[in-house]
């Protein structure tokens, strides 16, 4: 809210001469009349009239106040934003293979922290398009590109084991999301690869499939997860006697080509990084986070219209009013 002409505001200064002229009047026109005694008149009861004489004068302070707002001419703004985004298009691909199981990113599994870690990253992203690929022996869209977090976030609570055939597919995965993004028009194209294991699985190798998004422009971040050496992994074991499956807690070898994502890293200009423990990983997605920035231009426009016209409606009738009474109910007799 705003006033078009405020120095008309100064003429409210007008309430203290008509404040003042209004005492003066009721001094003069006050009756006095000599008695010699006037204990009977204080026990005469008073008219509820008498005592409510001085809202005349109140009426008039107030639509003469609301007459000279609706001078200022007071108006509403309305303030539209025009944004212009320079976006980043972002493919997760996210390794679901079974050694993703492994517990060493304890109370859960490594597939579990990740997924909660992606989803606090993507909650920080506004204007980017975020896309969702998941691997294993072979890879698949689990999501194109989308602005829709919330079905984004959605697809990423389904995503579990047992989707895929079980491997690790690294540079197969590393083409679909290349696929995927490759006719983006978006300032920047970034893959996301999250893996704890070494490429076992499909035709690609992974540096040539790096190779070969780096020249479309697509940059690659690299992310191993999982501690070095033997890490404790469940597996299932039947009971030979009662048929009753079991599971139990075994030491493992982890299996993280860390040279391999380092290389695929490097040959798009990208970065390679490496996550012993889940809050190391969640430090890993703010880095990127802050890295790959949305460019966001915005131009506001506010347009006013005119809200003067309650204020002189409510003033004009009270001042209506405080006429009428003051020829009626409140009128004075010589």
């Amino acid at each position: 809210m705003r006033f078009k002409d405020p120095h008309m505001l100064w003429l409210l200064f007008v309430w203290v001469p008509m404040i003042w002229l209004y005492i003066l009047r009721e001094k003069r026109l006050r009756a006095t009349v000599r008695f010699s005694d006037l204990s009977i008149l204080h026990s005469l009861p008073q008219s509820p009239w008498v005592r409510m004489r001085h809202i005349l004068i109140a009426l008039r302070l107030i639509g003469v106040g609301m007459l000279i707002i609706a001078l200022a001419r007071p108006q509403k703004g309305n303030t539209e934003e025009e944004v212009s985004t320079e976006g980043v298009d972002i493919i997760l691909v996210l390794d679901v293979s079974t050694s993703m199981k492994g517990l060493d990113f304890r109370p859960r599994n490594r597939l579990h922290v990740a997924k909660e870690t992606i989803k606090k990253f993507i909650q920080k992203r506004r204007h980017d398009r975020i896309g969702l690929v998941v691997f294993a022996g072979r890879s698949y869209t689990k999501c194109p590109l989308t602005l829709d977090y919330t079905i984004l976030r959605q697809f990423l609570d389904e995503v579990t084991f047992n989707e895929i055939e079980d491997g690790t597919a690294i540079g197969t995965a590393i083409a679909t999301a290349a696929n995927r993004i490759k006719d983006s028009y978006a300032k920047s194209k970034v893959i996301i690869l999250l893996t704890d294991g070494a490429n076992n699985r499909g035709e690609v190798a992974p540096l040539t499939a790096a190779e070969a998004a780096g020249a479309l422009g697509i940059k690659i971040y690299t992310i191993g997860v999982g501690k070095e050496g033997k890490i404790p992994y469940p597996v299932q074991v039947r009971n030979p006697w009662t048929g009753k499956v079991d599971t139990r807690v075994q030491m493992v070898e982890s299996e993280l080509d860390e040279q391999s994502l380092v290389n695929i890293a490097d040959v798009t200009k990208g970065m390679f990084f490496r996550a012993h423990n889940p809050e190391k990983l969640e430090e890993i997605y703010n880095t990127i986070d802050t890295m790959e920035k949305t460019e966001i231009k915005t131009k506001s426009y506010t347009t006013y219209s005119e809200r003067f016209f309650p204020w002189l409606l409510w003033g004009s009738i009270i001042l209506v009013i405080e006429l009428i009474l003051a020829h009626t109910r409140f009128r004075r007799v010589p």
